[in-house]
Parts: structure tokens; sequence; C-alpha cells
């Protein structure tokens, strides 16, 4: 009798824990959808109705991290309301921050149901290979990347788990469960749904065109042929289903009327875009270094310096040459304006603005600077920051840390051997390992930790607010993890590892003895056997000398 309770309990919670979960994914679904439109009264109503309905569901089924998240969405939500629907900077802040924790929730840790009944909010990649044996192979694989992935043993399999839940994206075999079963298969599955999935198809054989056009006609975005190799699978998946996190945009208003500044603030704001004012002109070098904003408003006629003669102070650091200056005044003199732009703006709008034509021209110019700015300081083949823009950034972070007396790590990572890797099986392997690293550290480190491809096969992590002892854990753990990936290949299958170095930056320390301490742990490391992680230990350099 008690067993028949216990198990019927266990039934119950993973019932309600599930209505949990989901409505999780409706609060979710809420806040995507604000981010592409203004964050109308109905919008924010029903957020505030889908977050009291997840604390609710959450009490009553004690899931202690939702009921953290929702009443943190919940206060948030009473604060906007309580300041007449406007957003502040520190709001929009902390709303991104529960949401982002909130994707990532499923049930908590230490519950057995978790992994048994629940699938997580990430939904899975389904892989149905007619080689079975390969897709638990590569599922594994895909799994060291953050992905949940579930390989399928036939067609039967396949259509149950359709039946219990979309996944992700599908990997699909075109000879899965038959030859050529796999296209059709595909293509019934794709007529039927409204929303077509990430389709991407495989095929052990090199195919003709027919096949491939069949493929393309039941909704293929890629077709393999050959081999599969988890990290090139992960990183197109991750494109395809990208849900892009919400970054944002930050505007800087520069503007010596309290009063106007505060209203273009407010405009802003209830469009859920960062805003810092600023009314003291000769402040804004200082705010621009702190804030590092998208965009910059600028009033044309302040007493201490005019915005046209500011514009041209901005543009003579390098690293604000990009950043859009939009001039926001009441001048209406056209050739004024026109002089105005030719001194560093970008753009010119007259007072009084209609909101929704201030915020369209914010988000237009902020999405291609943005864009502009990616292009600027990433690597091309990794997407990572260029070796530039990482110095910048652990520049940046060095003064946070100094500032607020926070810890800060820097580590530099090599892959071991990869001279052997490029002339053993050529340059594109070297390039599908280089890339499948800088995605391996995408996927594991926080979204506040900075990672930049320093030159070649060279990596560079910086971490704030984490000590030595901590970066050594994390790192460790992602190389022991990236050591089991298998790149698929000829004459054997390949494994890569790399070595790492860290150093944390000590009071009156500058970044380039910071970077030069993680680049002599590296070489302890390299030299102690590869293939681990070492600290930059001063009394060892002493010992040595």
């Amino acid at each position: 009798m008690g067993e028949h309770e216990d198990f019927n309990h266990d039934r119950l919670k993973h019932h309600f824990a599930q209505r949990v979960i989901h409505q999780a994914r409706h609060v979710l679904e809420v806040w995507q959808r604000l981010q592409h439109r203004e964050w109308s009264g109905a919008d924010m109503a029903e957020m505030s109705e889908a977050t009291v309905r997840l604390l609710r569901y959450a009490e009553r089924f004690q899931q202690t991290e939702h009921i953290g998240l929702a009443r943190s969405i919940e206060r948030c939500l009473n604060a906007v309301l309580a300041n007449k629907g406007r957003l502040s900077s520190e709001l929009i802040s902390e709303l991104n921050l529960a949401m982002q924790r909130l994707s990532r929730t499923g049930l908590r840790h230490g519950d057995q149901l978790d992994q048994v009944f629940l699938p997580p909010l990430r939904k899975p990649v389904y892989l149905a290979l007619e080689d079975h044996e390969r897709a638990l192979r590569l599922a594994r694989q895909m799994e060291s990347f953050g992905l949940s992935c579930r390989a399928l043993v036939d067609a039967a399999a396949f259509q149950a788990a359709m039946a219990e839940r979309h996944p992700a994206a599908i990997v699909m075999d075109v000879d899965f469960s038959g030859p050529r079963h796999g296209l059709a298969l595909a293509e019934n599955l794709q007529q039927k749904l409204e929303q077509k999935l990430p389709l991407l198809f495989f095929s052990e054989a090199d195919t003709d065109t027919p096949t491939r056009l069949a493929a393309v006609r039941a909704g293929a975005q890629e077709f393999y042929t050959g081999t599969l190799d988890a990290s090139t699978l992960t990183e197109r998946i991750e494109i395809l289903t990208r849900v892009a996190q919400y970054e944002p945009y930050r505007v800087l208003v520069i503007d010596d009327s309290r009063a106007q500044a505060t209203h273009t603030e407010r405009m802003l704001n209830n469009a859920g875009i960062v805003t810092q004012v600023i009314t003291e002109p000769l402040q804004a070098l200082d705010a621009l270094a702190e804030f590092q904003p998208d965009l910059i408003i600028l009033d044309m006629y302040m007493p201490e310096c005019s915005g046209p003669e500011l514009a041209k102070v901005i543009r003579q650091h390098e690293r604000y040459v990009s950043v859009p200056i939009i001039y926001l005044s009441a001048e209406d003199d056209l050739d004024k304006q026109l002089d105005a732009m030719g001194e560093g703006g970008d753009d010119f709008l007259t007072k009084p603005i209609k909101p929704r034509h201030l915020i369209a021209t914010v988000r237009t110019r902020a999405s291609r600077a943005r864009n502009l700015k990616a292009r600027m300081v990433r690597d091309s083949l990794t997407g990572l920051y260029n070796h530039t823009y990482t110095l910048q950034l652990l520049e940046d972070a060095a003064s946070r840390a100094r500032r607020d007396g926070r810890p800060l790590t820097f580590a530099m990572l090599d892959i071991d051997h990869f001279k052997k890797v490029n002339d053993t099986y050529g340059h594109p392997m070297g390039d599908r390992v280089i890339k499948s690293l800088a995605l391996f550290l995408k996927q594991r480190l926080r979204k506040t930790d900075h990672i930049g491809r320093y030159g070649g096969e060279e990596f560079a992590v910086i971490l704030p607010d984490t000590d030595l002892d901590t970066a050594a854990k994390v790192l460790d753990e992602i190389r022991r993890r990236f050591s089991e990936i298998i790149y698929p290949a000829e004459p054997e299958d390949l494994r890569c590892t790399f070595s790492c170095g860290i150093a944390e930056l000590a009071e009156g320390m500058d970044c380039n003895t910071l970077s030069k301490q993680a680049d002599e742990a590296l070489y302890v490391a390299k030299r102690g056997g590869r293939n681990r992680v070492e600290i930059h230990r001063v009394a060892l350099h002493r010992d040595e000398a």
C-alpha cells in the first residue's frame, strides 16, 4: 500500500511540476514578444498575470528556484507600475538577468524526477540516423557542448517522440528506417506543421542532385555527407535555433536640461532601452568608458560646450569612432543641422519628437552600430573577440575590479600539438578544432566572462569576480570535457587537448604584468606535459631563479 501511495505521489508531483515548467515557458514567450515592440500596457499586464501564475504553481509544488525567480520578476514589474510605467536601467537589467536564469531552469538539482520525467526548458535535438550506434555516440558528444539530444531507433520511435514533444531541431538520415524513407518521413512531418522545424539531413554516401532537391523540398537547412562531427553540428544548430538573448540597447543622453533629459530617458526606457543621463557634458568621457553605450543622444546647445564640440572630443578617441551620435535639439535651421552632422554626428532629430520616431531611429542606428562593431572587434573564424579588443576588455575589467575591490583572473589557453593536427589532417580540420574550442568555451563560461582568440590556436579568457582557485576548477573541468570530444577523420579519429595558464590581478598590478603572468603559467603547463591547467605562483618563479 505504501509503495502504491509513493508511486501516485510521484506521478502527481510529475504532473504538477510540468505545469511549473510550462508556465515558465509562457513567461519567457511574453518576454521575447516584449523585445520586438514597445512595452505596451497590454503586454505588461500579460507578463504580470503569467508571473503571478508561475509563482502560485511554484509555491504549491515547492519548486524553490522558480519561486525565487518569479518573486524577482514580480518585484520588478510592481516597481514599474509604482513608477507609472517607467522602466529604469536597473529594472531592465534585473528583469533581463531573471529571464536568462529562468530560461536555464528545470527542476531542482537534487530532485530525481528532473532527469526521469521532466524535460529541461531547452528543447532537445532529435537524432534519426540509420546507424543507431553512431547516433548514440553523436548524442553523447553533442551533450558535451551543452545540447540535450535524443537518439531515435526507428520511424515508430521518431513519431512517438514527435507526438510527445517537438524538438529544437532534427538531424535526419535520408535512409532512416529504409532507403530514402527519412526524406519521406521528414517531408510528411513538415507538411503537418504550421511552424517548420530546423532540419539537417545526412547521407552516408555522396548523393545526387535529385536527392538533395528532395531534401530542400522537405525543408532541409543543411545537408551533410560521409561523417558527422559534434562541433560542426552543434554550431549549425545553435545558429538555426538561437533565441536571441535580450541584450537591451544602451543609450547615453547628454543634455544640460534635466527636464529634457529625463523626458528622453522615459521615452527610451518605456521601450526597454537602457538609458543613462549626463547633464554635465565634461563628464561624458568617464560615462562612455563605464557605460559603453551603443549610441549617444546629444543636445546641440549647452553652456559648458556645444554638442558639435563634444562630438569632436568623443571622436578623438579611437574606441568611440563608430558609436553613432544623434543630435536632439529644437534647432530647425537645416544648414546648422548639416554643419552639426559634419562635426561627428550621424543624425539630427528636432524637438519636440514623437516617442515612436525617436525609438525607431535609436533602434535602427544602434542595431547597425552593433553589427559594425561585431565585424571590427570579433575574429571572423570563431566569432570570439580579437586580440586587440580582448586587451581593451581586460583593461576595462581590471579598472572595475580595482574600483570595486573584487577579484579578477585572466587565463590563456593553447591547443596542444596544433601544428601536428594541421600537418596530419589538413588546415580545414585545424579550423574545425579551433571553432570547436571556441564554441565549447562560449557554451560553458558565464555571460559575464569575456573570451578572445588571442591568435592562431591561442585563446584568452577574462573572468571577473573570480579568484584563482575557482577559475582553475572551472577551466580544468572545461579542459577535461574538451579532451573527450572526437573528430571523425582518416586515417583515425582525432582527439585534442589544451593547456592553460591562469593569473590573478594583484594590488598595484597593471594588465601587461597580468597577461605576462598568465603566459608564464601557460608555459609551465606546456613544459609540464600539456593537457593541464597551471596557476601562476610567484614563489615558484623565485625558486627557479
